[in-house]
């Protein structure tokens, strides 16, 4: 063929038709045939991808206004570039999402057509593969309700099935301009698209739901699959953000006891970790309540570690103190404070303590509440050894009173006796 020709097209009643011109091109090849379909959004350049496989500047019709060139399915067939004796046949349907045509149905059967005709499918799009390029797939979660596999009604799950029937499948994404790298890795073309599609489980989860409602004999209503996936994915997001924050903060519990500064800057870090993780999984959260739920439930999370290492600095704080303060209590439990001044020994046995604690536990936060309590339970001691140090002092007083006045008795005495018994 010197050029293509018209293979389907659509009469005037909006139902698809077949050349006879085509079919007699068809009806001439005694050669085994490779078909190749392109499929895509109108205005992607998929007749000039064609042209291309066909080693030809021109062939497929191009345009160059936003209306659609081609309509239907156009056929060329050509000699098999590497396999002789073979003859491929190339497709170049119409682009879907017209709107100039509006007819989603049209689409659904373009695509259906290009799936069962073709050996190999490719799939057209510019740019990134992003969740907008996929939600534009749409077309292959209704294939259940427009192919069977077996003639056969009874109700069963043939995806395997027409998994078996299924084309080779090509991506080709045209214009793309970024690295081929993750985490600073170069990657694959089949790599990037599999880093593209493996956080987006609500295709396969949404093609589920379309082929259950079918076969229980339901009609398909995309507004409540979108928002039961959304309510199944934006769970599974905040539960794999909590797993993230969890996972992390639980690695920093064998630091603590930490500044509070440093613990909040933690986990504020490891908060935005959260967050990140829950916006690459989420789905439609377009009021932001999954988000704050991941938010609330972080800040509870948060509340828990803070009084885990309150506690952790307070255990330190109060060992410190212990071994501090040990050898004073030694000294009460053997009332080495029992005696006159036994007050003022107490007190600066009590000082040293706490410059030494200030000393060692300055970085504890918990370290002034631990040492208040302690001085407070001291404080009874104090009391206790201050009125015992006043009695013993006032009793020590009394016998060294008495004891002067014996002495001053006795003195006077034994003047008197000099005075009556002088020495000759």
């Amino acid at each position: 063929m010197n050029k293509p020709v018209c293979f389907i097209d659509t009469e005037s009643d909006g139902k698809l038709r077949v050349q006879q011109s085509a079919l007699q091109i068809l009806q001439q090849i005694q050669q085994p045939v490779v078909v190749v379909a392109v499929v895509g959004l109108y205005r992607t350049g998929k007749s000039y991808l064609m042209n291309c496989l066909a080693g030809k500047q021109k062939g497929f019709a191009l345009g160059s206004t936003v209306e659609s060139k081609t309509k239907g399915i156009w056929m060329w067939c050509l000699p098999h570039p590497t396999k002789s004796g073979t003859t491929l046949v190339l497709l170049d349907t119409e682009g879907l999402g017209d709107m100039d045509k509006g007819d989603q149905r049209h689409d659904i059967n373009i695509f259906c057509l290009a799936v069962l005709l073709s050996s190999t499918l490719i799939y057209n799009s510019r740019g990134t593969i992003d969740s907008k390029t996929v939600e534009e797939l749409q077309c292959v979660t209704e294939l259940a309700e427009c192919i069977k596999v077996k003639s056969s009604d009874e109700d069963a799950d043939n995806s395997r099935d027409f998994v078996k029937f299924f084309p080779n499948f090509i991506w080709a994404v045209r214009d793309f301009t970024l690295e081929l790298k993750i985490d600073g890795k170069d990657i694959t073309e089949d790599q990037y698209l599999e880093f593209a599609l493996k956080l987006k489980d609500v295709l396969g989860h949404l093609a589920k739901m379309y082929v259950d409602t079918i076969s229980s004999g339901a009609v398909p209503c995309v507004e409540n699959a979108v928002i039961a996936m959304a309510k199944i994915e934006n769970e599974a997001a905040v539960k794999e953000g909590l797993e993230v924050y969890q996972s992390e903060m639980e690695k920093l519990k064998n630091s603590f006891p930490l500044e509070l500064k440093d613990l909040t800057s933690k986990h504020q870090h490891v908060g935005s970790m959260a967050t990140q993780s829950f916006m690459k999984r989420s789905f439609r959260d377009t009021d932001g309540n999954n988000l704050k739920s991941l938010e609330e439930k972080i800040s509870k999370l948060f509340d828990g570690y803070q009084c885990q290492n309150k506690q952790a600095s307070k255990r330190r704080s109060e060992d410190l103190l212990s071994s501090l303060s040990a050898p004073m209590m030694e000294k009460l439990k053997h009332g080495f404070y029992a005696r006159p001044g036994g007050y003022d020994l107490f007190c600066k046995d009590l000082e040293d303590i706490k410059n030494k604690y200030n000393s060692q536990a300055n970085k504890e936060f918990m370290a002034e509440e631990v040492l208040e309590e302690f001085l407070k339970q001291k404080s009874v001691d104090s009391k206790a050894i201050l009125q015992a140090d006043m009695q013993l002092t006032e009793k020590e007083k009394k016998i060294k009173a008495e004891r002067q006045l014996v002495l001053d008795t006795d003195l006077k005495k034994f003047r008197a006796a000099v005075v009556e018994d002088p020495i000759t």
